[in-house]
C-alpha cells in the first residue's frame, strides 16, 4: 500500500515552508526525506548534482525548502557524477550526486568507477524501491549496492529511517578520510516517506575503519638514509600529493635535496612546471627526460603514486636498478606492483613533513651523495629531447598550438579539465601548471566525456575562477548536453573543442599498429560538419566561436575570456593526423620510448 507523506507540499505561491525551531539537542519529528536534507546541510554539503525520479522523488520535496543546499539539475546522471567529481577535484571537499533507482543509479556507475580509480571524495545518493519490493524485480529496481561494491570505498542500503543521519555522516567521513573515494548511500522510497526523528550529530559506528595517517618514525629515518646516499634519486610524485594537499611540503623536500621531480598525469600541478628540478610527466606520453630519470635511477622516492602501467610500461623492465621508497595512505598499494624496500604508510603530507628534518639530519651528519653527474645526464637528455610538435603538412591548424596558446593566455590561475585521448595528453604536456588542483582529468578509468561535466562541477565550486574544458570532438559529443545545465544555472565555463574529425587516439594507434587501416574512427565533424559545434553551442545557450587558422587562435581565446554571462564553445578545426609524442607503446618497456615515429632515444648505460 502506498504510504501518504505526513506533510503535503506547499502551493507554488507559498514558497518554502518555515521550519519550527526545537530546543537545542532535542530530536525533531520529520520524514526520512527531511532527515536526509537536514543531514546533508549539517555535514556541510553545499551543492547536489542530480535528477529526480520515482524512488528518490520524496527527497526532492524538502530540497525545495532548503536555504543551504543548491541543487543543480543535470541532463544525465553521468553528468551529475562527473560534476560531483569535478567539484571535489577543484575544492577538496566531498562532491555529491543524486539519482533515482534503476537506470538513474546505473547511470552513475561510470563516474563512481572514475572517482574510485582516481581517489576522489564523492557521495552518491540513490533512491531504491520500497523495502517490501526489494528482490521482486520491481519497476526500476537494481541492486546498486551489489553493482557498485567493487568500485566504491563503501556502500550501504539504509533500511531504517532513523539511520539516515548516521549513514550520511559516515558516508562523508569515509569518502574524505584515509585514501579518498566514492561512497554510495541507497535509500528505499518508503523510508524516505516514513516519519522519524532527527538529531545531529549522530554517533558513527565504524569499528573497523581506522586509516593510518601518522607515519612510522623508523621507516621515515630509513628512507632519509637512502635519500642521502643515493646518486641517482628521483621524486616520483603521484596524485596522492594533490589529494593530500602536500604540495608545499613537496617543494620543501625538493628544494632541500635538489632531487629531480617527475609528476604523473594525476599529479600535474603538484609541483611547479617552472621549477628547475621539474622534469615533467613520466609514462606512455611523458617527457623523455622524465622517463629516462625513472629508468636510470638508483632510488625512487614514490609519494602518493601507485606504479600504474601507464607509467611503468612493461613492469619487469621498469627502473631495474632502483631501490624503492613507497609512501602512501593506502597500505594495499604498497608493494602491489613493485616491491618497496622502505614502505611508509600514512598521510603523504605528514610523511613529507617528517622526511624533511630527517634528511636534513643525515646531511648535517655528513652523508650526502653528489648528484651533479646525474643532473648533467638528465639535463643533456632534457636538452636533446624537448617537448615539441610539427605543424600539419596540409597547412591545417595544429591542436598542440591551440592548447599551448590557451595555457599561455589564460594562465596558471585557471582550472583546466580534459576529456580522454590525444587532447588530454596535449593538455597535460603544453599547458604549464604551477598550482595543485588546477588540472582535472580522468586518469585511471580514462572516461571519455569527462571534461564538460567536470568543468561544470569545478566552476560551481569555484565561481570566481576561470574554468576551461579542453575536449576532443569525440568526447564532446558524449556529454555536451550539460552545457544546457551550465547555461540555465549560470555556470559560464569555456569549452575548447579540438575538432580533428575523428577519434584521434584510436586513429593514432591504427596509424602506428594497424597499417593505417582506419576502421570506424571518422566522426564526420570535418567532412560534413555534423554537428556544427558553433551552432550546437548556441542551441545549448552558449556563445559559439570558431578558429580554423593560426591567426584566429589568440583572437577567439581572448573573445572567450571576455564572455562571462554564459558558457562558451570554441570549435578549433585542427589537422586530422596530429599525433602525441613521445610514446611508449603498450606492452613495451620504457627504454623503447619513441620521440617520434621510428626514432628512439638511446640511454648510454655508462653515462652515469
Amino acid at each position: 500500500m502506498t504510504q501518504v507523506r505526513p506533510t503535503p507540499p506547499p502551493p507554488p505561491s507559498q514558497g518554502a515552508r518555515p521550519r519550527p525551531t526545537p530546543p537545542a539537542g532535542a530530536p525533531v519529528r520529520v520524514t526520512g526525506a527531511q532527515s536526509l536534507v537536514r543531514s546533508l546541510e549539517s555535514v556541510g554539503c553545499e551543492i547536489v548534482f542530480g535528477i529526480p525520479g520515482g524512488a528518490i522523488l520524496p527527497a526532492y520535496d524538502p530540497l525545495l525548502d532548503s536555504t543551504k543546499l543548491r541543487h543543480i539539475l543535470v541532463r544525465h546522471e553521468q553528468g551529475a557524477g562527473h560534476a560531483a567529481s569535478g567539484y571535489a577535484h577543484a575544492t577538496g571537499r566531498v562532491g555529491v550526486c543524486m539519482a533515482t533507482s534503476g537506470p538513474g543509479a546505473t547511470n552513475l556507475v561510470t563516474p563512481i568507477a572514475d572517482a574510485y580509480m582516481d581517489s576522489i571524495p564523492m557521495v552518491a545518493i540513490t533512491g531504491q524501491v520500497a523495502r517490501s519490493s526489494i528482490g521482486t524485480d520491481a519497476f526500476q529496481e537494481a541492486d546498486i549496492c551489489g553493482i557498485t561494491m567493487p568500485i566504491t570505498k563503501h556502500n550501504i542500503l539504509v533500511t531504517e529511517a532513523a539511520d539516515i543521519p548516521r549513514a550520511i555522516a559516515e558516508a562523508f567521513h569515509i569518502a574524505s578520510t584515509g585514501r579518498p573515494g566514492p561512497v554510495l548511500v541507497d535509500l528505499p522510497k518508503d523510508i524516505l516517506q516514513a516519519t522519524t526523528s532527527f538529531t545531529w550529530p549522530p554517533e558513527m559506528r565504524l569499528p573497523g575503519y581506522r586509516p593510518t595517517t601518522k607515519p612510522h618514525g623508523k621507516q621515515v629515518r630509513e628512507a632519509a638514509k637512502l635519500i642521502a646516499a643515493a646518486k641517482r634519486p628521483v621524486l616520483y610524485v603521484g596524485g596522492g600529493v594533490v589529494r593530500g594537499q602536500a604540495s608545499a611540503e613537496l617543494l620543501d623536500l625538493a628544494e632541500l635535496t635538489g632531487i629531480p621531480v617527475v609528476t604523473t598525469l594525476m599529479a600535474r600541478g603538484a609541483f611547479p612546471d617552472s621549477h628547475r628540478s621539474h622534469l615533467g610527466m613520466p609514462g606512455m606520453h611523458g617527457t623523455v627526460a622524465a622517463v629516462a630519470a625513472l629508468q636510470r635511477s638508483d632510488l625512487l622516492i614514490t609519494l602518493g603514486a601507485r606504479f600504474d602501467d601507464r607509467v611503468t610500461g612493461q613492469l619487469g623492465t621498469f627502473a631495474p636498478d632502483a631501490q624503492v621508497i613507497h609512501a602512501d595512505i593506502d597500505p594495499a598499494e604498497i608493494s602491489k606492483n613493485r616491491k618497496a624496500d622502505v614502505p611508509i604508510v600514512g598521510d603523504v603530507k605528514d610523511i613529507i613533513a617528517d622526511l624533511v628534518p630527517a634528511v636534513r639530519a643525515e646531511y648535517d651528519g655528513g652523508t650526502r651523495a653528489d648528484i651533479s653527474a646525474w643532473w648533467t645526464m638528465l639535463n643533456d637528455i632534457r636538452g636533446s629531447f624537448p617537448l615539441g610538435y610539427d605543424w600539419p603538412a596540409d597547412g591545417s591548424l595544429s591542436p598542440q598550438y591551440c592548447i599551448e596558446r590557451i595555457g599561455a593566455l589564460v594562465g596558471p590561475d585557471a582550472v583546466y579539465t580534459a576529456g580522454v585521448g590525444q587532447h588530454q595528453m596535449w593538455a597535460a604536456q603544453f599547458v604549464k601548471y604551477e598550482k595543485p588542483a588546477t588540472w582535472i582529468n580522468s586518469g585511471g578509468l580514462g572516461t571519455m566525456g569527462f571534461a564538460v561535466p567536470a568543468a561544470m562541477g569545478a566552476k560551481a565550486g569555484l565561481p570566481d575562477t576561470q574554468v576551461w574544458a579542453i575536449d576532443g570532438d569525440g568526447c564532446f559529443q558524449m556529454t555536451n548536453q550539460e552545457l544546457a545545465t551550465c547555461a540555465i544555472e549560470g555556470i559560464p565555463i569555456k569549452v575548447a573543442v579540438m575538432n580533428n574529425g575523428n577519434l584521434g587516439m584510436v586513429r593514432q594507434w591504427q596509424n602506428l599498429f594497424y597499417s593505417e587501416r582506419y576502421s570506424n574512427t571518422d566522426l564526420g565533424t570535418h567532412k560534413h560538419r555534423i554537428p556544427d559545434f558553433v551552432l550546437l553551442g548556441e542551441a545549448l545557450g552558449c556563445a559559439g566561436l570558431r578558429a580554423e587558422t593560426k591567426d584566429e587562435v589568440d583572437s577567439v581565446i581572448q573573445q572567450a575570456m571576455e564572455i562571462n554571462d554564459r558558457p562558451v564553445v570554441i570549435d578549433f578545426v585542427v589537422g586530422k593526423d596530429a599525433q602525441v609524442w613521445p610514446m611508449v607503446a603498450a606492452g613495451t618497456g620504457n627504454d623503447e620510448i619513441m620521440a617520434a615515429r621510428g626514432i628512439r632515444p638511446l640511454f648510454d648505460e655508462d653515462e652515469v
